[in-house]
C-alpha cells in the first residue's frame, strides 16, 4: 500500500509539475530564481523541468497500475529523486549564497519521497 501511494503521488506531482513546466517555462525559472535570456534557456527548462518530469511521472503512473512495473518505478524513485536530493543538498551546503523556501521544500520532499519509496521497496523484497 504504501509503494503504491508513493508512485500514486508521485505521478500526480511530476505530472502536474511537469506540464505547467511545458507550456509555462517562465513558471519554474521563476521559482528557482532562473534567468531565461534566449530560446535556448526557454527550450532546456520546457524539456527538462516539462518534458522529462512529464515521462517520469507517467513512469510512475504505470508502475502504480501495473504490477510488472511496480519494482521499477520504487526503483525509479530511489535513484532519480534520491540523486536529485543528493545534488540539491550538496549544492546547497557547498554554494556560499542562501537558498529560499523553494529549495527547502523541494529537499523535503525529494526527501520523504526517497524514504518512503526505499522502505516500500524494502517491504516489497522481503515479501
Amino acid at each position: 500500500m504504501l509503494g503504491k501511494g508513493i508512485l500514486w503521488t508521485s505521478a500526480v506531482a511530476f505530472i502536474s509539475y511537469g506540464l505547467i513546466s511545458f507550456f509555462f517555462p517562465e513558471i519554474p525559472a521563476g521559482f528557482a530564481g532562473l534567468e531565461m535570456t534566449n530560446g535556448d534557456a526557454v527550450a532546456e527548462i520546457a524539456a527538462m523541468y516539462g518534458g522529462l518530469q512529464t515521462g517520469f511521472g507517467l513512469f510512475c503512473l504505470l508502475a502504480a497500475v501495473n504490477s510488472d512495473f511496480y519494482r521499477a518505478g520504487l526503483v525509479l524513485l530511489v535513484l532519480g529523486v534520491g540523486a536529485l536530493a543528493l545534488g540539491r543538498l550538496y549544492s546547497t551546503m557547498t554554494s556560499g549564497d542562501p537558498v529560499t523556501d523553494y529549495t527547502y521544500g523541494a529537499l523535503v520532499y525529494e526527501l520523504a519521497t526517497t524514504t518512503l519509496a526505499s522502505i516500500a521497496l524494502r517491504k516489497q523484497h522481503t515479501n
